[in-house]
């Protein structure tokens, strides 16, 4: 009597193959692969055949395997200076959405603002074969443009613009979105304007030259008004900030704090010492938090399109991952200056 014939489960020893899903959901190995990968293209019940199949026979990919076959692995390296700065927890989530869309999954690296510890990063995912980076900023050293370089690697650069022709990026003009805020403060009448910032990263430094040019173009530029801190932006600093430079005689007009939490804490200083907000002293952020349409009076902020920036370049790095070449080099998404009740 002949038997009847059924699909062969795996090997009996050693760990389950790709070939092996695909001969339990009765497709071919490609079609077993760009299931497993996420690709939106295959059929949504081949997709579910083929996960049956993986997780009835115990399959677990092997990305070091297929890094050598393919020369690139399926993830994308994504460093960002901070996973305890919501802006970047918001550009990260949604970049990582579009490129898990497409099959890509993400290795997170923090590089603390850190230009060394960032060149660290690179060189280590380096050994992994990545498909391709997406990182912050443009403040990298030689080195890490360097292997970037000479790895033929796609990568996009965000938060900044750039005018380098061969440098992929997606972001704003920091110091453009400063100036717009210092012009606001200058038409409501505010001469003495001061400048808070922590961090010190190269962003804050170029919302700092917004602030400088505008109030030098005004006239009325005092380089005593800046007020500097290389600590982390916190609430508590900005209730610290506050104190001091309300504290300056002649007394101020109004203070452009570099990040929205600042602002925060100098609202709350206010309100303490019974300094009356705009009328005593204008307050003003930058990133439009969630929670800054509630302070009390309402922050005026610049709102950055950090969610945007994520889902723009992880769509251009998928392009260019495709072999696409991109329609625009450098995306200027811009800002918007939302006034509230703090100026």
């Amino acid at each position: 009597m002949k038997k009847t014939s059924s699909p062969r489960s795996p090997r009996a020893t050693g760990r389950a193959t790709l070939a092996d899903v695909a001969r339990v959901a009765e497709v071919s190995p490609m079609t077993a692969s760009r299931a497993l990968r996420g690709e939106r293209r295959v059929d949504a019940e081949l997709v579910r055949r083929v996960q049956e199949a993986a997780q009835k026979i115990g399959y677990v990919p092997d990305p070091a395997a297929r890094a050598l076959a393919s020369r690139r692995s399926s993830h994308v390296a994504v460093l960002v200076p901070s996973l305890t700065n919501r802006l970047f927890v918001e550009l990260l989530e949604s970049a990582q959405r579009v490129l898990r869309g497409d099959g890509f999954q993400t290795l997170i690296g923090v590089t603390h603002y850190d230009p060394a510890e960032e060149e660290q990063l690179v060189r280590e995912h380096l050994l992994h074969r990545p498909a391709g980076l997406l990182l912050c900023g443009l403040a990298q050293t030689a080195a890490t443009r360097r292997m970037v370089a000479d790895q033929d690697l796609p990568c996009v650069y965000m938060m900044e613009t750039t005018a380098e022709p061969q440098a992929c990026s997606v972001g704003f003009s920091q110091l453009d979105a400063a100036a717009a805020m210092t012009r606001h403060l200058l038409e409501r009448g505010h001469r003495r304007i001061a400048f808070a910032a922590a961090q010190l990263d190269p962003r804050t430094l170029q919302r700092l030259e917004g602030w400088r040019r505008t109030l030098v173009e005004a006239g009325c530029h005092d380089e005593r008004l800046v007020w500097r801190d290389p600590a982390p932006s916190s609430v508590a600093l900005g209730v610290r900030m506050f104190e001091q430079i309300s504290a300056l005689r002649p007394a101020v007009d109004a203070i452009f704090f570099n990040n929205d939490d600042l602002a925060h804490g100098a609202l709350l200083a206010a309100a303490r010492l019974d300094i009356a907000v705009p009328g005593g002293i204008a307050i003003a952020g930058f990133n439009d938090l969630p929670e800054s349409a509630y302070t009390a009076p309402p922050l005026t902020t610049v709102r950055t399109p950090r969610a945007e920036v994520g889902l723009r370049a992880a769509e251009l790095l998928l392009a260019r991952l495709r072999g696409e070449a991109p329609a625009v080099m450098q995306l200027d998404l811009g800002f918007e200056l939302v006034v509230r009740g703090s100026t």
